[in-house]
């Protein structure tokens, strides 16, 4: 379809209606800074840092690149038509309903598993305080406690993940700033063993080997889930033609950054052979230097980091089930607004699954970390996979002049949607050659046959709801 078609009509009534557009241009920029400091980076780091040594900085800085270019290919399409549950929106147009439905269902999944992990990673941080506090207390009271911000309205979740991201920047700048005075200075009880030469010291840059530091790549792309949630905000940002494009063009300094940079000085401050699996590599680090009470204030702001993902997983969550019932493929009561404009309903429903990781917490508290971030990357990779494939299908259609051209292109055309769909196949591989991490794929097998089954009975019950429908344009600006 041309641009011409998009009438006044198709204009006012879209599938956003009733949302509110509260998300104003600061809040935009944090939760899209938010999204790239995440759990992550703050507790998985300690794991991967284990397997490959410093080579892991490296692994990040690859990472980082190819999920730049999932994100341009995502804001080509975003300022195209900006909707809320953007991924499954653009599945559904290019590549098909089906595919649409799949992606939206599995977004889901990605951000209900992603939200235990978030629980379980702030119930251990809790124990730093507090260790005869059991985990699965503390991951409910934060389930019950960020249920109710999100109930509240789509301001009070920005203002929130606002000032959980603020703590979250302000913090990173705050860690490399005084590991580089460690470094320059000399001066904590670190500062005779802190040096540059600590990256390839002990047994090289790549001690475990290159094959070793690859086997990391699943855990690095876990830490990079919930970029995308840009595309999420989109349908309630007040002039996401302004805010969406600087929010993604802000991403390579952020993983330099906060990535690559806050990893470079960490493991130049203290070997990496220090770092274990559990423990976050930088309250390692700020204990090791010895700041009064620093290893407690690290530890706070890596719980901060875990609650803001989780408070951005029931605000996502929601959008994506009413995305899913404005198109026929979830139970219509989802569709349902709030007095305060939230998808109370999907959301509560997304917050019951959540306390899965309530009750993983309880049957094995040492493994629920591990199993549901295996299956929030596997979900993760899907939908990028899903973005990228949209993008190409997108600039064919520009191309051929089936649909006006997106004021945000993105560098190279398709060229690097290209790359990065060959690199995710690649971390696909990764994830089944891995004993411990392919039972991933067993599950999002499972869920893509309960997800066949679904699409059966919605097709055999409303044909119509599976058919290709024309998209609606929504205005902006």
């Amino acid at each position: 379809m041309s641009s011409e078609k998009v009438t006044d009509a198709a204009v006012t009534d879209t599938p956003e209606e009733g949302y509110e557009r509260g998300l104003g241009s600061r809040q935009v920029q944090m939760i899209a800074i938010g999204g790239a400091i995440g759990v992550g980076l703050f507790l998985s780091a300690g794991a991967n840092i284990a397997k490959a040594g410093p080579s892991l900085i490296v692994m990040y800085a690859l990472a980082g690149v190819i999920v730049f270019f999932i994100m341009r290919a995502l804001g080509e399409l975003l300022l195209y038509r900006p909707v809320s549950g953007s991924f499954a929106e653009y599945s559904r147009e290019f590549l098909g309903p089906f595919f649409g439905y799949f992606t939206g269902w599995t977004y889901w999944l990605m951000w209900v598993v992603t939200g235990m992990a978030e629980l379980t990673a702030a119930a251990i941080y809790v124990q730093f305080w507090f260790p005869a506090v059991p985990r699965w207390v503390t991951a409910l009271v934060f389930l019950v406690i960020l249920f109710g911000v999100n109930l509240i309205s789509v301001k009070v979740f920005g203002e929130l993940e606002f000032w959980f991201s603020m703590v979250k920047v302000t913090a990173l700048i705050g860690m490399i700033v005084i590991g580089l005075g460690v470094l320059t200075f000399g001066f904590s009880s670190a500062g005779d063993t802190a040096a540059v030469s600590n990256l390839w010291a002990f047994d090289g840059f790549f001690p475990k080997g290159v094959g070793s530091s690859l086997m990391t790549l699943q855990g690095v792309m876990f830490a990079y889930l919930a970029v995308e949630l840009v595309g999420v905000t989109a349908g309630e940002s007040e002039n996401p033609e302004k805010t969406l494009p600087k929010a993604i063009n802000t991403l390579p300094w952020r993983i330099a950054l906060f990535y690559v940079g806050a990893l470079t000085v960490i493991l130049c401050v203290v070997k990496w052979t220090e770092f274990t699996a559990g423990a976050s590599p930088f309250v390692v680090a700020f204990a090791k230097i010895g700041i009064p009470a620093g290893a407690g204030i690290v530890n706070f702001v890596v719980l901060t980091a875990a609650l803001s993902s989780c408070n951005s997983g029931m605000y996502s969550t929601g959008r994506m089930l009413r995305n899913l019932a404005d198109s026929g493929e979830a139970p219509a009561v989802f569709r349902k607004l709030s007095a305060s404009k939230a998808p109370a309903f999907g959301i509560t429903v997304s917050v019951l699954f959540m306390g899965i990781g309530v009750i993983l917490n309880y049957v094995v508290p040492e493994k629920a970390f591990g199993y549901v971030t295996s299956v929030a990357t596997a979900a993760g990779i899907w939908t990028w996979l899903m973005i990228l494939i949209s993008h190409v299908r997108y600039r064919r259609a520009v191309v051929a002049g089936r649909l006006p051209a997106s004021s945000f292109p993105a560098p190279g055309g398709s060229a690097f949607s290209w790359v990065a769909i060959v690199f995710l196949l690649f971390v696909t591989g990764l994830i089944a050659y891995d004993a411990d991490s392919r039972v991933c794929l067993y599950v999002m097998a499972g869920w893509a046959a309960a997800l066949g089954v679904g699409w059966a009975v919605l097709k055999s019950r409303n044909p119509q709801v599976t058919g290709r429908r024309e998209p609606e344009f929504e205005k902006v600006g």
